[in-house]
């Protein structure tokens, strides 16, 4: 069991992938599960991501402030500043500009810790600014897409604000209180986690796909492109700001993957909850989902192929 759920986690991408790909082909494979599951699972995957921190990895952001700092003004300016501006470059419609400037306002992705291990980049720091914007993300996401959407769209802040709680913090609190107070239980099911969370994201894409298949199709290559860019421009400018703040290399490396990896689940979701009336706008969040594994695994082979000291 445990080397099938290895295996599932290694071709985590190519599994979204092929799951997106045949939601767009065939529809009717995952059309027929509602998208209001998508919370739920998403909430799971943040209950795993809670069973997986430590006290530890909260002491990281006390004890390293300034990489800290550094790691979410990147993180809550850079992506956000890039979603806005490629919507505006590329005159993209008013759903799609949305679901993309959600996608920019999300916290850091938690698939990016295995990505930064993968990269031999600062696996400490990478686990630090997860936990740090994802407890900031209540408060900044939705200021963020009030500020960069408030124009296009009613943006409701109060309502997104407790979407976040409720799907992100709470789940995670409840996974920190099981390992304290049920840790045997808990190391035991935590191996399966990556499996677990692979197939949960992939479910999601998949779902999203299914449901807006016809306006994908449309609308495909613009929006396809525009993720893509936005992903690639967060990698490349999370690692410079790392070179020329003269960080390390393997902080720079941490801060250009936790910086172009969002947490594009939640932006699907907040988009189904807050922009039920603009359906388009869940389709960003569900590309990224499938670009930034496989760009992910990419740049990993990259940056520790190039490792230098």
């Amino acid at each position: 069991m445990q080397k099938i759920c290895n295996f599932i986690a290694k071709w985590m991408g190519v599994m979204v992938l092929m799951v997106a790909a045949l939601s767009l082909i065939v529809p009717a494979s995952l059309a027929w599960i509602g998208t209001w599951v998508i919370n739920p699972m998403l909430g799971i995957i943040m209950f795993g991501m809670g069973l997986t921190l430590s006290p530890q990895d909260f002491k990281i952001v006390l004890s390293r402030p300034k990489d800290i700092l550094i790691g979410c003004l990147t993180q809550f300016t850079v992506m956000p500043l890039l979603a806005w501006g490629l919507t505006w470059a590329f005159s993209l419609p008013q759903e799609l500009a949305i679901g993309v400037i959600l996608v920019g306002c999300c916290p850091g992705g938690t698939a990016s810790n295995v990505i930064t291990y993968l990269a031999k980049g600062d696996l400490a720091l990478s686990v630090g600014m997860t936990a740090a914007s994802t407890v900031l993300a209540p408060l900044l996401t939705p200021l963020l897409v009030w500020l960069l959407a408030g124009t296009m769209v009613n943006v409701h802040t109060t309502g997104m604000l407790l979407s976040i709680v409720y799907i992100v913090i709470l789940p995670i609190v409840c996974g920190l209180l099981c390992q304290r107070f049920i840790p045997k239980m808990t190391q035991r099911v935590t191996p399966y986690l990556p499996a677990f969370s692979s197939i949960a994201v992939a479910l999601t894409v998949g779902i999203v796909v299914a449901h807006n298949a016809d306006r994908l199709m449309t609308a495909g290559l613009l929006v396809v492109l525009v993720v893509m860019l936005h992903n690639m421009l967060g990698l490349g400018v999370g690692y410079l700001v790392g070179r020329l703040l003269r960080l390390p290399r393997a902080k720079s490396v941490a801060l250009s993957i936790e910086v172009g990896m969002q947490n594009s689940g939640l932006a699907t979701s907040l988009a189904v909850m807050h922009f039920a009336a603009f359906p388009l706008a869940t389709i960003p969040g569900a590309v990224f989902s499938v670009w930034h594994n496989i760009s992910g695994a990419i740049i990993a082979r990259i940056y520790a192929r190039h490792k230098t000291e």
